[in-house]
């Protein structure tokens, strides 16, 4: 009986922990602001509000730092007032997250408003997202990038592919529906696999032509219809760099809004010491080779600023910290030194 007991009370303290888990509770309840409708434009009068114009998210530079502000729904209404906009704005936010305190926070973009009106009101300005994203804090990263991705996506899906008739937001913006056929749109990400080769003792870095001088990644490319990670990871080195993997292991993953919402799934890839010539794709990459170790370290520590030279060539250097590559190029270089 005792054991039963034990049992029973062990169940019923794993169940009440669930429940009062922040997390958890969290969760649902943005579940339910995605579901009920009413629930949502209740929580729009209570909510934060991130702003975007055209999809650049808006900044504010205090000192050398740049903040993300956060408005309120009353701070809102005092900025649409002044531009003579009505209240239907507010129902073009999307709901991208809630604090702990199960605060929403929503996402608007007034890219049909004066921008420079909006920016002189709230002193700041709208910077282009992929700048953004290294100047912000780590924790803002992420929300600004979900942000621009679902507002994006309601942008690009606002006819049926169907029909052709307007289809309708609900207040979350979770979903689109076609009130002509009854089709259901919901937001969709691109699996992408980014990939740094190795052969042991040196791993493998590439630029294509837009990026900025200097800067080499890894590989990276979308996975074909049908594929899994391992065949589109074997796949992409094959076609960039002419190199064939013999082994792989998955690394992280993250959202990442270029050039739409994708799902970066990280990986790092073995090639045989033997077999290490490359073979460049020029299609699709500008130059790709093998870095050292020492390269390796001396490169992290490079800022793009620094990496010109007196002849105007560029030594190489890294993407930053918030980019999942950057996470690839360090593990290698703890698995190297350890």
């Amino acid at each position: 009986m005792a054991a039963v007991y034990q049992a029973l009370h062990r169940r019923v303290s794993s169940l009440a922990c669930r429940l009062h888990s922040t997390y958890v509770r969290k969760m649902r309840y943005l579940n339910q602001l995605k579901e009920d409708d009413s629930l949502c434009r209740q929580a729009q009068t209570s909510g934060t509000f991130y702003l975007f114009h055209n999809l650049s998210p808006f900044l504010q530079k205090v000192g050398k730092k740049y903040l993300v502000p956060q408005l309120s729904a009353a701070e809102m209404r005092q900025v649409l007032e002044k531009l003579q906009e009505a209240e239907q704005w507010m129902e073009k936010s999307v709901l991208i997250g809630c604090s702990d305190e199960h605060r929403p926070r929503f996402a608007l973009d007034l890219g049909a408003l004066d921008k420079s009106v909006i920016e002189a009101e709230l002193q700041g300005s709208f910077t282009d997202l992929r700048k953004a994203l290294f100047v912000v804090d780590r924790k803002d990263s992420p929300l600004l990038a979900s942000a621009q991705s679902l507002l994006r996506w309601h942008d690009s899906h606002q006819y049926c592919s169907k029909t052709g008739q307007p289809t309708e937001k609900n207040p979350a913006g979770s979903k689109r529906v076609c009130h002509a056929s009854g089709v259901t749109y919901y937001p969709q990400v691109s699996p992408v696999v980014i990939t740094l080769v190795s052969d042991g003792s040196r791993c493998l870095l590439a630029r294509q032509p837009s990026f900025p001088p200097g800067m080499f990644t890894a590989l990276s490319g979308f996975c074909d219809m049908g594929e899994n990670v391992e065949e589109a990871v074997r796949r992409e080195v094959a076609e960039e760099v002419g190199l064939e993997v013999e082994s792989l292991r998955y690394s992280a993953s993250q959202h990442w809004p270029f050039p739409s919402s994708s799902l970066m799934i990280a990986c790092h890839a073995l090639v045989g010491a033997q077999r290490a010539e490359i073979s460049l794709d020029t299609l699709e990459l500008e130059e790709a080779r093998w870095f050292g170790l020492e390269e390796i370290v001396e490169g992290l520590k490079r800022e793009p600023s620094s990496s010109k030279q007196d002849d105007g060539s560029f030594l190489p250097w890294f993407p930053p910290k918030q980019a999942i590559a950057h996470q690839l190029i360090r593990e290698w270089l703890q698995q190297q030194t350890a």
